[in-house]
């Protein structure tokens, strides 16, 4: 059955599933498909936008549009999610009721295993189901409480058969809800922090029949930083009004008085953590947050309650003992350690030295460190921002780390150093900001003062940072820990799109740095063009006026040890005849697999300028390359040569499904590749008008003043950015930063 007739033939969908939204535009697909991918289907789905500032209430927009299952509740102002959850339980029509955090994933099969476990047990008040924790290394790690469950009697049963339930962790996405249940008790979330424990413990209480169901139905994502919970505010005194709100619903009902003392001993346990907890009072506020605590305990303590005795403490002599094989081993540790250290280069040892004396001195206010694609060239987002820089700001000096040989050099007077020289870390020490589309070394100590600017280069198809985990030859060479230290030294976050700003968020998760939907500088050289520029370009690499030019600059593949090439160039270019040429760049990490200048053939791998050749081209011919996202400015044809999709998908992963979110014609055979030119599907009206589609998501802030707004905010420091200013198809969100 499909959605559609699920919707027409059910009044009462079996379940309804809320999920409220706020600033989680980078999980909220992740989570929308978990539902909507569910072999069950007999659910809707009610989606409030909490007015997000990101673009939450169009995502969801979205997907309601493509699916009568789905159903968009945008509010106008912020309520918070307690707030949010009424509005989702006001507009609810389903039997059982299922809170989703947008953040998070129900499993697959998840909702038709609840749906058996239901119809096992004749439609109990509420059912308790598990889940697992997700990090953003990749890590999975089950509910460390999972026992309450697998050791839970069968069937149904009240809360006085297996009290254990209340020290499972206060959320209300665990569990499936009779909604005639909570209608009937009038349960709904009150405002502020720990908005879920005046909710989950009068519920577990009131349930006259209570199921488990001991599988792993959703996966809880845990933000590596961003949690509202484990960041410091004044908001964490809440959590004392809420359990006011739970003794206030014993005291209104004392049929349920017998929980007071075991809810008790859970407040007491609760406020010790989040007293205990580092990073959530804010400074000063511990002492206040105790005496509150003390108060609480004391208001809300049972007659006659006695504290539960300690466990007496281990022995000293058994930790002695516990310990004795550990100390036997830390000897020949530390003579490992000590001979590994005897075999690194002295010229290091001299380098980190000098570069610590360096850092004792203070940083130069005018100065900037630039570094591209490894530093191997003066290239992309960082040679265009320093560009404009020369022109807006001079009085900073730029360096620029370069390699022996780069394909570009910067401006004749700019100061080079090598990586890894003195005169490297002597600038890395000194100056004030940097800018790089890749990272700079993890020995890299950020100062207080010191700026770092992260262009990126390009608009990611491919899945990146944190988001390899679950692809090995993707994140084969990446240290994660390592990775996620150097994205903290991040200050600023460039992005060209809504799309790519939500996809850094997730694949860069740090709340350090803050992301400046400007553009890419890179681009507005694009943007900007003439037609004299074009003409500039062909006559550089000597075309002929009247030639019909296909520019073929395929990706990397993480699978190929060894690059192997994917197309026989000299076929197609053949196979296209006298009418056109073929430019092919070969990607930077395959700069050794060239090939030969031909009839009909020209190698620009080692061009200058990757914006010379899209200016010269009729035609980008590439596979899953970002150079499809810059191109597609020009508002000329694309074609997609996917003829290894799955296997890079699979090796790799990806955002999105080229197929279905395409700059033009896809192909996955040689034959067609050569058909879609041959019969000019390349550059039709239907190619045009998914080009326009692509353009409008996809070059969203490029107006070519992406640099200016760069220099500006970062370097001048200035307030008043000018504004993104698009031709009307394509729409502009407002510029963040």
């Amino acid at each position: 059955m499909t959605p559609t007739q699920v919707a027409e033939t059910s009044t009462d969908p079996r379940f309804s599933i809320i999920v409220p939204a706020y600033g989680v535009e980078a999980y909220l697909r992740d989570c929308l498909d978990s539902v909507l991918s569910q072999s069950f289907e007999d659910f809707e789905v009610i989606a409030v936008n909490d007015a997000s500032p990101d673009a939450c209430g169009e995502i969801m927009d979205e997907y309601a549009a493509a699916d009568r299952r789905v159903v968009t509740v945008q509010l106008e102002q912020n309520v918070g999610l307690g707030q949010a959850r009424n509005v989702g339980l006001t507009r609810a029509r389903g039997a059982y009721l299922i809170f989703l955090d947008s953040d998070d994933t129900l499993l697959p099969g998840s909702l038709r295993a609840i749906a058996r476990r239901l119809d096992e047990n004749d439609d109990p008040d509420l059912l308790v189901f598990d889940y697992s924790r997700t990090y953003w290394d990749g890590r999975i790690t089950p509910n460390a409480k999972r026992s309450v469950l697998t050791q839970s009697p069968r069937g149904t049963f009240r809360l006085d058969d297996n009290p254990e339930l209340l020290g499972l962790l206060q959320v209300a996405w665990n569990k499936a809800y009779r909604r005639d249940f909570i209608e009937r008790w009038g349960f709904v979330y009150p405002t502020g922090y720990y908005e879920d424990t005046p909710w989950t413990y009068p519920v577990l209480v009131a349930a006259e029949t209570i199921a488990v169901l001991d599988r792993i139905c959703v996966h809880y994502r845990q933000r590596r930083q961003g949690s509202i919970l484990s960041s410091a505010s004044r908001k964490h005194f809440d959590v004392f009004d809420q359990y006011d709100l739970v003794m206030s619903f014993l005291a209104a009902h004392p049929e349920f008085e017998r929980w007071r003392g075991p809810l008790f001993e859970r407040m007491a346990f609760h406020l010790g953590v989040i007293e205990r907890m580092p990073g959530r009072l804010p400074a000063g506020a511990r002492a206040e947050f105790r005496a509150r605590r003390l108060e609480a305990e004391r208001t809300h303590r049972p007659a006659g309650y006695r504290d539960p005795k300690t466990k007496p403490k281990k022995s000293g002599v058994r930790r002695a003992a516990n310990r004795l094989p550990n100390r036997l081993r830390r000897p020949a540790r530390k003579a490992y350690r000590a001979a590994a250290k005897l075999k690194k280069p002295v010229r290091t040892a001299v380098l980190m030295a000098y570069y610590r004396a360096q850092r004792m001195l203070p940083v130069k206010k005018d100065t900037a460190v630039f570094a591209a694609y490894w530093n191997a060239d003066y290239a992309c987002n960082p040679a265009a921002i320093d560009q404009k820089l020369r022109e807006l700001a001079p009085h900073v000096k730029p360096t620029w780390v370069l390699k022996p040989d780069p394909r570009n050099r910067p401006p004749a007077d700019t100061a080079t150093v090598h990586p890894g020289s003195f005169g490297f870390w002597r600038a890395m020490a000194r100056s004030k900001y940097f800018v790089n589309n890749v990272n700079f070394p993890t020995r890299v100590v950020k100062r207080p003062g010191q700026v770092f600017v992260q262009t990126h280069h390009g608009t990611p198809l491919k899945r990146m940072g944190v988001d390899q985990v679950e692809f090995p030859l993707g994140a084969a060479q990446m240290d994660m820990e390592l990775l996620m230290h150097r994205v903290d030294h991040w200050d600023y976050s460039i992005s060209s799109n809504s799309f790519t700003t939500a996809t850094w968020d997730r694949a860069y998760p740090s709340t350090s740095y803050s992301s400046l939907d400007y553009g890419y500088p890179r681009n507005d050289v694009l943007v900007n063009a003439t037609d004299a520029d074009r003409t500039a370009a062909r006559e550089k690499l000597g075309l002929a006026p009247d030639a019909k030019v296909v520019l073929y600059a395929p990706t990397h593949r993480d699978y190929q040890s060894v690059p192997q090439p994917l197309l026989d160039v000299e076929h197609f270019a053949d196979s296209l005849g006298d009418g056109f040429t073929v430019l092919v760049r070969a990607h930077y990490f395959n700069l050794g697999t060239r090939h030969g200048t031909t009839d009909g053939i020209i190698d620009v791998s080692g061009h200058p300028s990757v914006e010379e050749l899209y200016l010269a081209a009729d035609c980008l011919l590439t596979d899953y390359s970002s150079l499809m996202f810059d191109y597609a400015l020009l508002d000329r044809p694309v074609v997609i040569y996917a003829n290894d999709w799955e296997v890079y998908r699979a090796t790799r992963g990806t955002y999105f499904d080229i197929h279905v979110e395409s700059p033009g014609p896809v192909v996955a055979t040689k034959e067609d590749l050569i058909d879609v030119f041959l019969s000019g599907r390349w550059s039709d009206d239907t190619s045009a008008k998914v080009r326009t589609e692509f353009r409008r998501r996809f070059c969203e802030y490029d107006d070519g003043r992406a640099a200016e707004r760069v220099v500006r905010r970062v370097f001048l420091d200035q307030e008043d950015i000018p504004p993104v200013a698009l031709p009307p198809e394509r729409p502009v969100r407002p510029v963040r930063g």
